[in-house]
C-alpha cells in the first residue's frame, strides 16, 4: 500500500483534485471518489454504533467489518488492488445467518427506529446501501474494474444491519417498529 500520511494539509488537493494510491490524481467529483467517501461514512457511521452499550460479540464483528470496510477503501483508491475476497463474504453470511436465526419472521414491513441502538443501525444501513449504489455506479463507469466480492460484501452488509437492528431492538428489551397498513391516514 502506499505511504502513509505525514503531513494532512498539503493543499495538493485545493485545485479541485486528489491524489489516488496508485499516485494518479482525479477530480474530487469522480464516480472513484464518490464510492470512497459513501463507504468512508458507512465506516464513520459504524464507528458511531459502536459508541452503543452493544453485546460483545455484535460489538467484535462491527470492529472487524469497520477493518474490512477500511481495506475496501484501498481497493478503490488503489484501481486494480484487490483485499476482499470469498472468504470476507463467508464471514457475513455466518453472522447473518446466525443473528437472523435468532428472531421472529417478519410479517409485516419495520420502520427504522425503536431503541438509539437499533436507529443507528438503521442509518448504517441507508448509508452502505448508498455505497453500494456508489460502487456499481464506478463499476459500470469504468468496465468492470471493482472486484466483485467488494459489491458483494456491501450488499451482504445491508442485509446484516438490517437484521441486527432487530436484534439490538429485542437486546434493549423492545420489539420491531412495525409499519402500520392500515393506519388512519
Amino acid at each position: 500500500m502506499g505511504n502513509r500520511l505525514s503531513k494532512i494539509a498539503t493543499r495538493t488537493g485545493d485545485d479541485g483534485s486528489t491524489g489516488l494510491g496508485d499516485g494518479s490524481r482525479v477530480g474530487k467529483d469522480s464516480l472513484r471518489i464518490q464510492a470512497l467517501g459513501d463507504v468512508d461514512e458507512l465506516n464513520s457511521q459504524l464507528g458511531l454504533l459502536l459508541c452503543e452499550d452493544l453485546p460483545d460479540d455484535t460489538r467484535q464483528a462491527l470492529l472487524s467489518i469497520q477493518h474490512d470496510l477500511f481495506d475496501l477503501g484501498g481497493e478503490l483508491c488503489i484501481p486494480g488492488y484487490t483485499v476482499l475476497a470469498d472468504a470476507h463474504l463467508a464471514r457475513l453470511d455466518a453472522l447473518l445467518e446466525k443473528y437472523n436465526g435468532t428472531l421472529p419472521p417478519l410479517k409485516e414491513f419495520i420502520l427504522p427506529g425503536g431503541s438509539r441502538g437499533a436507529a443507528l443501525a438503521h442509518v448504517c444501513r441507508t448509508v452502505c446501501r448508498r455505497a453500494e449504489r456508489s460502487v456499481v455506479l464506478l463499476d459500470k463507469a469504468e468496465a468492470g474494474t471493482v472486484n466483485a466480492p467488494a459489491r458483494q460484501y456491501l450488499n451482504r452488509l445491508s442485509d446484516l444491519c438490517f437484521v441486527l437492528a432487530r436484534v439490538l431492538n429485542r437486546a434493549a428489551g423492545g420489539q420491531d417498529v412495525l409499519w402500520e397498513k392500515d393506519r388512519a391516514r
